[in-house]
């Protein structure tokens, strides 16, 4: 995966969509194409696709005007049709749609103590053959606030931190509930970034979205507040940090009510990696970003289970790999990456945006 850089200065969505879609034209339209044989190969027809689209772009115009004026605007300027770059944003959305969805695999580690600095990482699990290219993109939702994040082209947002102290790290979720049709999970982590500055901001937005599709952000400010917000059509959870101010999450709900309905597939290894984040919380605290991420390996280094390899015996659409190690830096709004697994940090080292 290689990443690409942009800053957008300006506060007008259309301006911004339109300077992402002519800078990065082809790599909005390859994402696009990508995505489209990847539902076929899941089964979904592309005229079932661009419907499921659009059902969850009108629902993101409802709730956020902005996000899909910046998405239409981004099609327009790369030259292709704009329920093609929508259906990007609403991957999840369309997923969960799919006779086959597959699965998600990430790891997130939050360490918020009071009186000192969050910690951050998280592995950033998915197919390689869908993201040759993916965004830092810093931009400017309102005058006087920046907002930092990593997402693929198209979508409007994943991981990522403001100026005002706050970050959301993001992982998939699967509930019984799960449909399509709804505000794109990716588009609630964005809002969150450009219009929160506290927690129970965060919360706030979150439980204004109709989503139809799952996933966990998790939300740390600089003054140390963390909670997963487990999204889903069933409801909004907040699992809070523990006493000890740690936060770890993986592709489960941890709220007791929703995981009644988790529909998570059999053969993920989300409860290993939950065991294995608890391990080794311990020896993380304290060091910097790329000895973090080695330290998140624990013993097992590149055979850790948070360090996704492809299975190169299985059909593309069903190999898997850790394809960003990334840390968020609440204080000086910062993002620190590495576009591999975390046991390639301490030779590689940490890149900061």
């Amino acid at each position: 995966m290689e990443l690409h850089t942009l800053t957008t200065e300006t506060t007008d969505p259309r301006e911004r969509g339109t300077l992402l879609g002519t800078r990065f034209g082809a790599r909005v339209r390859r994402v696009a194409e990508l995505y489209r044989e990847h539902f076929t190969v899941l089964g979904l027809p592309a005229d079932q696709v661009r419907d499921l689209a659009d059902r969850s772009h009108e629902a993101l115009r409802a709730w956020a005007p902005h996000l899909a004026e910046e998405s239409d605007a981004c099609a327009d300027a790369a030259g292709v049709e704009r329920w093609t770059v929508a259906a990007v944003g609403a991957r999840t959305e369309i997923l969960a749609a799919c006779p086959e969805p597959g699965r998600g695999e990430c790891s997130t580690a939050v360490f918020a103590p009071a009186g000192a600095a969050p910690q951050t990482v998280q592995t950033w699990d998915w197919h390689d053959l869908l993201v040759p290219d993916a965004l830092l993109h810093a931009l400017t939702p309102s005058e006087g606030r920046t907002v930092k994040l990593f997402t693929e082209f198209g979508a409007p947002g994943k991981i990522g931190v403001n100026s005002a102290g706050l970050g959301v790290h993001f992982n998939i979720l699967f509930h019984a509930s799960d449909s399509a049709g709804g505000v794109p999970v990716h588009a609630v982590a964005r809002r969150i970034l450009d219009e929160a500055d506290t927690l129970d901001q965060a919360v706030e937005i979150a439980s204004t979205a109709r989503v139809s599709a799952s996933t966990s952000l998790t939300v740390v400010t600089a003054d140390c507040s963390a909670a997963s917000l487990e999204l889903s059509p069933a409801g909004l959870a907040v699992v809070p940090a523990g006493e000890d101010g740690w936060l770890l999450h993986t592709n489960h709900f941890l709220d007791t009510g929703l995981a009644a309905g988790d529909t998570g597939p059999a053969d993920s290894m989300t409860a290993e990696r939950l065991a294995h984040l608890h391990a080794v919380r311990a020896a993380m605290p304290g060091l910097s970003p790329a000895e973090r991420a080695r330290a998140f390996c624990g013993e097992g280094g590149a055979d850790a289970v948070v360090c996704m390899r492809p299975d190169a015996h299985k059909p593309p659409h069903e190999q898997w790999g850790t394809l960003l190690t990334v840390g968020l830096d609440t204080a000086d709004c910062a993002i620190d990456y590495l576009a591999g697994a975390p046991h390639e940090a301490p030779a590689s080292g940490l890149a900061r945006f």
